[in-house]
């Protein structure tokens, strides 16, 4: 995994984390390169407005997955 993905991931994380309705982020993949994952709680106009498109020039897709719980 490429240092400038993880640190975008670190600088997204970091920026997302404790938003209401934000339940996590990741790094996946878009057709074949790597993007940035958040993952909200429930589908949210205005949360998903406020979330960056790309971080680091990686872009940045948005999933509903509904609440995650800690393991």
């Amino acid at each position: 995994m490429s240092g400038s993905v993880e640190a975008a991931h670190d600088r997204l994380t970091r920026s997302v984390i404790g938003k209401k309705g934000v339940a996590g982020t990741a790094i996946g993949s878009r057709g074949g390169r790597p993007c940035l994952k958040v993952y909200l709680e429930k589908n949210d106009r205005a949360l998903r407005r406020k979330l960056p498109s790309s971080v680091g020039g990686i872009p940045v897709d948005v999933e509903v997955t509904g609440k995650m719980n800690r393991w």
